[in-house]
C-alpha cells in the first residue's frame, strides 16, 4: 500500500537517528512496539509527558508504561524483588508490564506517573524500539497511539488517521506481531493482573508458583487499561450474540460461521493468537464501514481469549 501520509517513515538509519534527535529534545514520536503502535516521549521530562496527555486526551490520573532497554537502566528509578527477577526472566523483553515501587530519587517525570509511589515498566521485545532506547541516556514512556478510550492503532496508518499532522514523525514498523497491549502485572505486593494480555494470569502463576487474582477494577490507578471504558469505536455493542441482523456488523470467531458482507471473522482456524492480532483492525474497519451497531459472538474464555474478551468489554461499556 502506498504512503500518503508525509508523517510516516520507513525504519532506517536516517530515520531513526531523526527520530531520536527528535525524542532528544522533548518531541514526541510514534514508534512501533509488538503490541500496539505507542506515542513516545522522554519520560525525565514533564513538558515531553504533557505533551502526550494532551495530544490523547488522557486523564492526568491516568498513568503511562515507561520502557526501558535494560535492567540497569532501571535500577535508578524502581526497587525491585525477586517476582520481578522470575517474570523478568521468562517473559522479558515481551509483552509484560511491571508495576514496581518507584524510589524516593527517581528522575521520571510525576506527571506519568500520577504522581503515585508506584510506576509501571517494560522491556519491549520490537527491534526497532529496542535499538531506539538502546541510543537514549533516558527511558520513554510510550502509550498507545491514538485519542484517549479510543480503539488502539495497530500500524502507522492508524496512528496518522488518529492524529494527522500533529506528530511529525510516525516510524514505521508494518503491523503490529501481537495487536493488543501487554498484560500488566502489579509486583508491589501480593501479584495481581491489571491489566489482561497475551501473557496470562495461569502463564505468570505458574511461574512464581503462587495463585494470582486478576483486578479489573481499583479506585487507586496504578497502570493504563483500568478505566472502565476503553478500546471503544464510538458504535454500541452487544456481545455473546448468535446472530445479527443485515444492517448490523457482526464479529465471529471460528469456522462455523458462513462468510457475508457484514460478517468479520477474528479468526477462521479458531485461533485465539490470530484472533487477537486482528481485534483492533477489524474495529477500525467496521468504523471507517458507518456500521451503527456491532454484535459479536461468544469468544472463548481462555488464554488471551480473556484479554479479547475484557477488551470487547471495556469497549461496549
Amino acid at each position: 500500500m502506498k504512503n500518503i501520509y508525509s508523517n510516516i517513515f520507513k525504519v532506517n538509519n536516517k530515520n531513526l537517528s531523526k527520530a531520536i534527535s527528535y525524542l532528544k529534545k522533548k518531541e514526541l514520536v510514534g514508534v512501533p512496539t509488538e503490541t500496539v503502535y505507542g506515542l513516545a516521549g522522554n519520560a525525565f521530562s514533564s513538558r515531553a509527558i504533557k505533551k502526550i496527555y494532551l495530544l490523547k486526551k488522557r486523564p492526568y490520573r491516568n498513568p503511562l508504561i515507561v520502557h526501558y532497554y535494560s535492567i540497569e537502566q532501571l535500577k535508578k528509578d524502581v526497587e525491585l524483588n525477586n517476582n520481578f527477577f522470575k517474570l523478568y526472566k521468562k517473559f522479558s523483553p515481551g509483552p509484560i508490564t511491571f508495576v514496581l515501587k518507584k524510589k524516593k530519587n527517581s528522575l521520571l517525570s510525576k506527571v506519568a506517573t500520577a504522581s503515585v509511589d508506584t510506576v509501571a515498566i517494560r522491556f519491549p521485545s520490537n527491534k526497532v524500539l529496542r535499538k531506539i532506547l538502546k541510543s537514549l541516556n533516558f527511558p520513554l514512556a510510550i502509550p498507545s497511539a491514538n485519542k484517549s478510550t479510543q480503539i488502539s492503532p495497530v500500524s502507522a496508518e492508524d496512528v496518522a488517521q488518529e492524529f494527522h499532522d500533529s506528530i511529525k514523525i510516525i516510524l514505521d514498523d508494518g503491523p503490529c506481531k501481537i495487536g493488543l497491549e501487554s498484560t500488566v502485572v502489579d509486583l508491589t505486593s501480593k501479584p495481581r493482573v491489571l491489566r489482561l494480555g497475551l501473557i496470562s494470569p495461569d502463564n505468570i502463576s505458574n511461574v512464581l508458583n503462587k495463585k494470582i487474582t486478576i483486578e479489573r477494577v481499583s479506585k487507586i490507578i496504578k497502570a493504563p487499561g483500568m478505566l472502565k471504558k476503553h478500546y471503544s469505536p464510538g458504535i454500541p455493542m452487544k456481545l455473546n450474540q448468535t446472530t445479527a441482523k443485515n444492517n448490523e456488523a457482526f464479529i465471529v470467531f471460528g469456522k462455523k460461521y458462513k462468510k457475508g458482507k457484514n460478517i468479520f471473522n477474528l479468526s477462521y482456524k479458531s485461533n485465539l493468537n490470530e484472533a487477537a492480532k486482528n481485534l483492533y483492525k477489524t474495529l477500525r474497519l467496521i468504523k471507517s464501514k458507518n456500521y451503527k451497531m456491532i454484535c459479536v459472538s461468544t469468544i472463548p474464555q481462555t488464554g488471551v481469549g480473556l484479554a479479547i474478551n475484557d477488551r470487547l468489554s471495556r469497549a461496549a461499556s
